[in-house]
Parts: C-alpha cells; sequence; structure tokens
C-alpha cells in the first residue's frame, strides 16, 4: 500500500493537515479506534484568537507568562499572528462559532487578561471534529482508514518511508513521501486523566525508540476541574470557560481558596494542596448564582453530563479535582512542524513546539493544532515533489526490533506479568501525586 502523504491520527491536527494538502495529491489518514475516539472530540472550551491588533503583545504576554516565560517566542509569534486565518478557514469549512446577534460570543478563560476565546456552546472540539470529517469524506484525494493500528515506522538511512501497521490482525506495510504523526497525547498512563483511555502516547514511544529528538517529556498539564467520580479513571472535564464566566472554587468549608482565573498550574496546585491539608478527595465548583438559563444555554453538555450522574448542576455544587490532562512535551519539531527525521512531521499533541512552555494557556491547545498543522501542509505541498516513494528497504534492523518485542512478550507472562501490572498501576498513582 501507499500513498503520497500519510497522516498518523484523526483529530483535529491530523483531519486540517489533510485538508490543506493540495487536491491532487493522496491523503490517507489512518487512526487507530474509529474517528471520534480522540481527544480534540472532548474539548470543550473553545479556541483562542486574537481580537484585534491592539490585542497582539496582551496575547503574546498572556501565554508566555502562563508557561512560565519558557515559551519558544517564535512559536508564540506565529500562534498569535496565523490564529485569525486559520479561524477564518474553520469557518469556511462550516464551523459556526457562538454568536450574540451579529457578534461572536467571545469568552474568557485563566490567565487571558480579556474575552478572546470562540466558542460552539461547550462542546466545540466535538462541532469542529464533525465539520472537519464531513469536509475529508468529500475530497476524493482523502481516504481515512480506521482501526489501523500503527506499529512501528519504516526508516532507512535517516529517512522516514513509512509506517507497519496491523490491520483487521494482519501486518502490513504503507509507504509514502511523507508521513505526519498527529497521534496524540500520555493521558492513559494516569490514573486520573481527561483524556481517552486509549491514548496511551504509543507515537512518543515510537518516536523516542527511534532516537527521534524529544523535548520537555516532563512538563504535564493537569485541569483543574474534572468532575470527582469515586474510583474513575476517565474524568469527565468542566470546562475552565466555566470560572471564566463567573463560576468560583469552594473548599468543603464553603471556603474560596484561590483565585479561579490563575494559569492552570497554578489552581490545579493550589487545588491539590487544600486537598493534602483537609484529607478530602475534592473541592466544590460552585456556578448555581449564574442562573438555569444561563447554564442551560451556555453549558448544554455539561449540564446534562452532570444531570445523568446525578447532579443538577443548577442546584448543586459540583465536586471536582485536578486531573490530567495534557503533555507540552513530544516530538521536537520545527516552525513547519518537521521532526529531526527526514519525511516526518508531528502536529498536535504528540509534537512540541516549544510554544507553551512550562503551561499551557486555556484554549490554546486547538489552537496550536490549527497554526502549525497548516504550516506542515504547506511545507508538506512545497517540498513533496522532490520526494519519491520507496517500497524496499531493508528489514534486518525491523527483525532485530521486533526479537527485542517478542522477548519481552515472553518475559511478560505469568506471575511476573501479574507483578509489571502492579507496578505499572502504582506508576501511575506515583505520577499524578508527582
Amino acid at each position: 500500500m501507499n500513498t503520497d502523504v500519510l497522516i498518523v491520527g484523526a483529530g483535529i491536527a491530523g483531519l486540517y493537515t489533510a485538508l490543506n494538502i493540495e487536491e491532487n495529491t493522496q491523503v490517507l489518514i489512518v487512526t487507530k479506534g474509529e474517528v471520534n475516539c480522540c481527544n480534540s472530540y472532548l474539548a470543550q472550551g473553545g479556541i483562542s484568537v486574537i481580537r484585534d491588533e491592539e490585542d497582539f503583545d496582551r496575547f503574546l504576554v498572556d501565554t508566555c507568562r502562563a508557561g512560565g516565560n519558557e515559551n519558544s517566542i517564535n512559536a508564540v509569534n506565529l500562534l498569535v499572528q496565523e490564529s485569525r486565518e486559520n479561524i477564518n478557514r474553520l469557518i469556511e469549512l462550516g464551523v459556526e462559532f457562538d454568536k450574540t446577534g451579529d457578534e461572536f460570543d467571545y469568552t474568557r478563560e485563566g490567565a487571558h487578561r480579556i474575552n478572546r476565546i470562540l466558542h460552539c456552546e461547550d462542546r466545540t472540539g466535538a462541532v469542529v471534529h464533525d465539520v472537519l470529517i464531513k469536509r475529508c469524506i468529500e475530497r476524493e484525494n482523502i481516504k481515512i482508514i480506521e482501526n489501523c493500528l500503527m506499529e512501528d515506522l519504516i526508516i532507512e538511512d535517516g529517512e522516514c518511508l513509512g509506517i507497519q501497521i496491523n490491520l483487521n490482525d494482519k501486518e502490513d506495510d504503507i509507504f509514502a513521501k511523507t508521513v505526519v504523526m498527529a497521534t496524540g497525547g500520555v493521558g492513559g498512563i494516569f490514573k486520573s486523566t481527561t483524556n481517552r483511555d486509549v491514548t496511551k502516547g504509543e507515537g512518543m514511544e515510537i518516536a523516542l525508540s527511534h532516537g527521534i529528538v524529544m523535548r520537555d517529556m516532563d512538563k504535564i498539564q493537569f485541569h483543574p476541574t474534572a468532575l470527582y467520580e469515586k474510583g474513575k479513571k476517565q474524568r469527565f472535564l468542566i470546562s475552565e470557560s466555566v470560572r471564566g464566566e463567573g463560576g468560583i472554587l469552594l473548599n468543603h468549608r464553603g471556603e474560596r481558596f484561590v483565585d479561579e482565573l490563575k494559569p492552570r498550574d497554578v489552581v490545579a496546585k493550589s487545588i491539590h494542596k487544600e486537598l493534602k491539608e483537609s484529607g478530602e478527595e475534592h473541592v466544590f465548583l460552585e456556578m448555581r448564582h449564574l442562573g438555569k438559563t444561563f447554564i442551560t444555554r451556555r453549558f448544554p453538555s455539561i449540564y446534562k453530563e452532570c444531570l445523568k450522574r446525578g447532579i443538577d448542576i443548577t442546584k448543586e455544587l459540583i465536586p471536582v479535582l485536578p486531573a490530567q490532562h495534557y503533555i507540552m512535551g513530544g516530538i521536537n519539531v520545527d516552525m513547519n512542524s518537521r521532526s529531526s527525521l527526514e519525511n516526518l512531521y508531528a502536529v498536535g499533541e504528540v509534537s512540541c513546539t516549544g510554544v507553551h512552555g512550562n503551561n499551557r494557556l486555556a484554549s490554546n491547545s486547538l489552537l496550536e493544532s490549527l497554526v502549525f498543522s497548516k504550516r506542515a501542509a504547506v511545507d508538506i505541498n512545497n517540498e513533496l515533489g522532490k520526494v519519491c516513494i520507496k517500497e524496499k528497504y531493508d528489514i534486518s534492523e525491523h527483525i532485530e526490533r521486533m526479537k527485542v518485542m517478542i522477548k519481552n512478550e515472553h518475559i511478560t507472562e505469568g506471575l511476573l506479568r501479574e507483578k509489571i501490572l502492579s507496578l505499572r498501576g502504582d506508576l501511575k498513582d506515583e505520577l499524578c501525586d508527582y
């Protein structure tokens, strides 16, 4: 099997890359599950965007302050500068952001000094993803294969030639002129996460195993307000926009203990400290004062999901706690999303442009996916004619890697396997505490 451009992952980053590839280029998207089984689909809050020329410096500074001033300033400049054109592109594709009258209904979230976040109620990711999927299906040059697991990269002489896959329990190779990794984050390895459980960082692991340059892998973001449900691993997210619209955090004594609109790391650490000191398992998010009409109109998904769990957020406090949400690190890429391996790009959460620094600013994740996926596509369009598909490669390296994998499978049988699974559970606990 071969194609011009192979994209691994069908989240917003992967789909948007595909839609910006020229229509005379064959694009194949593979995803290990169904197309909507991705973290993009869970995104609630919205997408940050520059309001006007006067907002450029404010937006840049807000992003860098949230990131502890450890951000790549070049990446932040591009993020802010190209935000509006990518929002306009989404609108052209059919995304309808919420409006009040004829004006966009910008909201505010933590560490933003002004309202600059566009949203589609409280299910922005799902709405955008649905539109992008529809447009991809309409394009004759784009093909999507679901339930197709990437097992390895095909590499020869420092060049990425394609990937090895498992499709319907059959091994196969896909060769491509260019490969784009859009495989998402690492939430599945944590005991408490807002991510899909299937998001286990396999793309990063494969890249790391080949010596592809990685960056900032220790920079993990915990979202301050995930819904508390005893014993649950995957946590339903209570969007930061709830606090942006006036929601407040309370401890079990009914006291406010943190400025709700501080950066996420500050708020999450404050909640963690409160829980350690009090011995409680959660704090509360109060939004009843916003009124039922506003709550059900602005946050219909959160209202319905909480109601399913027996919580009427128009009448009751919401029990919340921090949960792993995002990784700032990943495959190190340049400003055109190129990795250190020839013909391999990385976009979305699997990549690291340095734009987020130590801590991502709220609603900058989807924006990063848009800006740097578009830049990847433009670069691919410019470079594709210089690359040929190579369908023959030296399989000796792959055979050796498979021997190691088989050996590892054998040693994880029986009691030793049970011990490893137990240690893995302990490690998940330690990761969250750390």
